[in-house]
């Protein structure tokens, strides 16, 4: 639109004279395009002939500052308005500096460490709520969630048992197999019974049952959970009065607590199944003597250290299941990216829990 065509209130007319230019009339957002054209280059601008001053003029004047124009001339009120502008733009941020070599290495591990330990104070805090969670349905048995545990030993356990009893039973195999090629060169074929029996007992049968479990069981958590976050179900239950911790929380991670020891009994049965049966097609050893030779060769600091790690790693599957339900935003990729991460972080940290229980079990001589 040119300022012939605009109505009356909305003219501005100007002159320039060495190098200042004088503006008078309505400067607002409808002559923004003529107010460019009347300034042109000039360095100076002389405001006093204006009648209505408007924010997008304020906008342009103080660009025109920034390039080094000068102005004169304003009316007090139209230098209110000018600066309350001024102090309504949002500045940038200033730019990061870009780090590098050793200094960049050491704020990448700082800021991952920051991370970790943000992340394993958020586990201690769901852990925390876990068991309040339980001391109050102990204190409250009324309002102990029977059904719903039922439910997930249901899910977690019962629906388990298939996958977990066949690997362990292939992982016997392997090892009978592999230990029996190895220790035939040495005559020594007998002390397959020892490793099949200790290896799976200690560690293989707890171990790989608890990395099934935790990419079984974690997804599933945060799956769940997550999905009731992102419908809005969990705000919708404390707004009824009912606490997510009794409900979602608690029946979660006590059913791991209940299933996790079992299927630990159960994979060791398995794996022990199909070590005795390969050394029978391997070795002629019969179950008889693979039987006589577990019983007199395992101490029963086996069994012990094996079944303790089982209520370990079904707190951190459980715990970690439901914090990243919790943490799940209101999209599906949020819900994909937190299932994937916490299947992740579950055998993880399941596997330094193992480490640690290694380190401790060998100073305290079991």
């Amino acid at each position: 639109m040119t300022s012939s065509s605009l109505p009356s209130e909305h003219r501005l007319t100007g002159t320039v004279s060495a190098g200042v230019a004088s503006l008078s009339g309505d400067f607002s957002v409808w002559t923004l395009a003529r107010a460019k054209q009347l300034i042109g280059d000039a360095r100076q601008i002389d405001l006093a002939g204006l009648t209505r001053f408007d924010t997008a003029a304020a906008l342009l004047l103080l660009s025109l500052q920034d390039q080094g124009v000068t102005l004169q001339g304003l009316a007090p009120t139209h230098e209110r308005l000018l600066e309350a502008v001024r102090k309504s733009v949002p500045t940038p941020d200033p730019a990061k500096p870009v780090l590098r070599g050793l200094r960049a290495l050491l704020d990448n591990t700082g800021r991952r460490v920051v991370r970790a330990l943000r992340f394993l104070t958020e586990l201690a805090e769901y852990l925390g709520r876990f068991l309040a969670a339980l001391a109050r349905s102990i204190r409250h048995p009324s309002e102990f969630p029977l059904i719903p545990l039922v439910h997930h030993c249901q899910e977690t356990g019962l629906r388990a048992v298939p996958i977990v009893a066949l690997m362990s039973f292939l992982i016997g195999v392997v090892l009978a197999f592999q230990g029996a090629v190895q220790l035939h060169e040495f005559g020594a074929e007998v002390f397959v019974v020892d490793l099949i029996s200790i290896s799976i007992i200690r560690e293989l049968g707890v171990l790989l049952t608890a990395i099934i479990v935790a990419g079984r069981t974690a997804s599933a958590l945060t799956a769940s959970i997550g999905s009731m976050k992102m419908r809005e179900e969990i705000d919708a239950m404390r707004t009824l009065g009912i606490d997510p911790d009794m409900r979602l929380v608690l029946p979660r991670i006590l059913a791991l607590l209940i299933t996790l020891p079992i299927l630990t009994v159960i994979a060791n049965a398995a794996g022990l199944l199909g070590g005795a049966i390969m050394s029978w097609v391997e070795l002629g050893i019969s179950p008889s003597m693979f039987r006589y030779r577990m019983i007199a060769e395992t101490d029963v600091d086996n069994v012990i250290a094996g079944l303790s790690k089982a209520p370990v790693f079904a707190l951190i599957i459980g715990v970690i299941g439901c914090h990243a339900g919790m943490k799940v935003g209101k999209d599906a990729e949020s819900l994909g990216a937190q299932t994937s991460t916490a299947v992740v972080n579950a055998i993880f940290l399941v596997i330094i829990a193992d480490a640690l229980f290694s380190i401790f079990f060998a100073e305290v001589g079991i």
